[in-house]
This record gives C-alpha cells, structure tokens and sequence, in this order.
C-alpha cells in the first residue's frame, strides 16, 4: 500500500499525550495515530448515517424529473404519517 505525508496541526498537549503513550507501548508516533484513525473510521463506517449514504448515487436528471413528478401528484392524504416506530441502535 501506498503511502503518503500529510501536515496538520495537533494541540501541544494532545501530542504529549501521544508521546506518552507511544513510549509506553513502545510504538511510533506514526503507528499510534494510524492504530487510532482505523479504529475511529471503522467506528464512523459502522454508523447507520454512513452505511445509509455511503454508496447513494445522485440521480439523473430524467429520474429527479420522475420524483419530482410522483411526488407532485400526490395529495395530503398520501403525505400524511401513517405510523411512526422508534429503533434503538
């Protein structure tokens, strides 16, 4: 895998903190902040907002014409909730 040098800025305390913890696990500052983004994006790619638009593809024009139109025919009654359920993830 290819590799490649970013900059960014991290809170002096924040890079103590790292340092630390590094030294302690005898690790690099590089592999302590790798180790930590894998764990932080596999947590985010686990979240049902990601999963639910992750892989959503903008429409074509003809199939926004489409919904648009499905959905301008509609009347109240079709708009109205017709039951409401609560999930806990």
């Amino acid at each position: 895998m290819a590799t490649k040098a970013l900059n960014f800025k991290i809170d002096e305390k924040q890079v103590n903190d790292m340092k630390s913890v590094a030294g302690v696990f005898n690790m690099t500052l590089t592999e302590l902040i790798k180790n930590a983004l894998d764990e932080y994006i596999a947590e985010l790619k686990n979240d049902p907002f990601y999963r639910l638009t992750a892989n959503v593809q903008e429409a074509s024009e003809e199939e926004t014409e489409e919904i648009l139109s499905e959905i301008e025919s509609m009347q109240d009654d079709d708009l109205a909730i017709a039951s409401k359920e609560q999930l806990t993830v």
